[in-house]
């Protein structure tokens, strides 16, 4: 077994050099992306180029990659750790594979010859204790005293000596022992291992299942410490940022870019409103940085670089940025089906949901690759039809006229049109449900759901809370580096204030 461990030290070694100079191939991209160009527009122009050594540049990676692991630890409640396993086929799995074959065949080779050799099987038989022994809490003086006596490394090597070894015995006693400190999910594995006679095949098995068990014990382990990172995580994950920032110097440049885009939107907005003679009202940093926020919902992350301050949840806002759009398009389509139908259906009990099921399951691949809008609103188009013709029928109305059917499927399929007026409003409305969230954080009060979005309440709540736990988070941990950077890009006159 020490053979194997080697190995999968070895083989952990590996990856984590992999892993490393990986994260530090993306620092180096990144920190060449950010170098500035005369074409950076307002960009402010950073400090000049340095040099880093390679050292500095794998301390700063390392940094980071802890950095990230620390705010998904935190961020993503599903978070769990799994089972390293190399991909099937590749080489590294190959290799582990006919070391691991080799391995228990030796040990195997030993327990049959004439004289019994018993070199691998203490040698297994140790790790197997120092493993139990990490399942058991300092505090359980019994049940730790119980492992040492009967995995009494010494006497069992005098017992080698003479062959008098009992391997059954010391097999059922591990099993029993992994049996009291195993989560629930693993007691079918441990019946199985019950049912094993022969003892390599057993020995086998219970490195298997006691690898299952160390990962769900790491698993436990940071559900239970998550509530205590909370407190520690955001001076954490500030203070690895600070030195990120301090060895690369351009390590703001998008942030910085993304609030100046931010402000000259909201001063281009102010001044097409505003009469012309009237001064332009004042910029908050507050109202400006929630808006920046909702910005990140429309981003074009095939083309345009992520802020720095946000990069670590990056895919969360392209997930809710794709859960809004789908949002969006099915309350369009449902306030199209009751302003075209008029009161003939408001208020009939479960045609609303019926309604919404049925376009949102038609929907529901609306961000695959292979999902074509064209075909799928014609469908909607089609069904909606159907279901309402049904339904007017079942209650005493008259039959849906054909004319009003095609104003219908014309008007569901119009919503896939980028200026369309009712997407478009729809739109909008979740923006500022989504911006009034933001808000009504520093009152603890819910803001009002806008108009048309009934349908779509339940979802669109759900969206605004992961959305403004997000954001909070997020200023929680950057807001020094965000005061700088607004210090700068709000005039003297637009005083910008400290956030909350």
């Amino acid at each position: 077994m020490q053979k194997e461990n080697d190995q999968v030290g070895g083989d952990k070694e590996s990856k984590e050099e992999r892993t490393q100079h990986a994260t530090e191939g993306t620092v180096s991209k990144r920190i060449r992306a950010n170098t500035p160009s005369p074409q950076r527009g307002n960009t402010p122009q950073a400090s000049p180029p340095k040099f880093v050594s390679v050292e500095d540049l794998m301390q700063t990676a390392k940094g980071v990659s802890n950095m990230v692991l620390a705010h998904e630890i935190i961020v993503n409640s599903d978070f769990q750790v799994k089972p390293a396993e190399p991909p099937e086929g590749s080489l590294e799995h190959k290799v582990k594979e006919i070391m691991h074959k080799a391995f228990w065949e030796c040990l195997e080779a030993q327990l049959t010859d004439e004289p019994q050799t018993y070199g691998h099987l203490i040698k297994l038989l140790a790790e197997i204790k120092e493993i139990l022994l990490s399942f058991v809490m300092p505090l359980n003086v019994r049940l730790r005293t119980q492992i040492e006596e009967v995995l009494d490394l010494p006497l069992i090597q005098q017992q080698a000596e003479k062959g008098v070894v009992d391997i059954g015995q010391l097999s059922q006693f591990i099993v029993m022992m992994m049996g009291s400190q195993c989560a629930p999910c693993r007691d079918e594995d441990i019946r199985k291992l019950k049912e094993i006679t022969e003892i390599v095949p057993l020995l086998k098995a219970i490195f298997s299942v006691l690898d299952l068990m160390k990962v769900d014990m790491a698993n436990f382990a940071l559900t239970s410490l998550r509530p205590h990172l909370m407190q520690q995580s955001v001076e954490y994950e500030r203070s690895k940022f600070q030195e990120f920032v301090e060895k690369q110097p351009n390590a703001l440049d998008f942030t910085e870019k993304w609030l100046e885009d931010t402000v000259r939107s909201l001063r281009e907005t102010d001044g097409s409103t505003a009469a012309s003679s009237d001064p332009p009202a004042p910029l908050s940093a507050v109202n400006v940085h929630n808006k920046a926020y909702i910005r990140l919902l429309k981003w074009d992350h095939a083309s345009e670089p992520f802020p720095e301050t946000i990069l670590m949840d990056q895919v969360r806002f392209q997930e809710m940025h794709q859960e809004a759009e789908r949002l969006v398009l099915l309350s369009s389509v449902l306030l199209i089906i009751y302003t075209t139908t008029g009161e003939a259906i408001s208020g009939l009990p479960g045609l609303m949901d019926t309604l919404k099921n049925t376009v949102s399951a038609l929907l529901a691949d609306m961000n695959t690759p292979s999902f074509n809008a064209e075909e799928a609103l014609a469908t909607i188009g089609e069904k909606m039809c159907v279901e309402l013709s049904k339904c007017l029928s079942q209650h005493g109305y008259s039959p849906y006229a054909p004319d009003r059917k095609s104003i219908l499927k014309g008007q569901i399929s119009a919503t896939i049109l980028p200026g369309n007026t009712i997407r478009k409003l729809m739109e909008s409305r979740v923006q500022n449900y989504l911006l009034a969230s933001l808000d009504s954080n520093q009152h603890n009060a819910p803001p009002p759901l806008p108009g048309g979005l009934a349908p779509v309440s339940k979802e669109v709540k759900e969206l605004a809370v992961r959305f403004s736990r997000l954001v909070n988070f997020n200023k929680l941990v950057f807001s020094p580096f965000y005061q700088k950077i607004f210090s700068k890009v709000l005039t003297s006159e637009e005083s910008p204030g400290a956030e909350t």
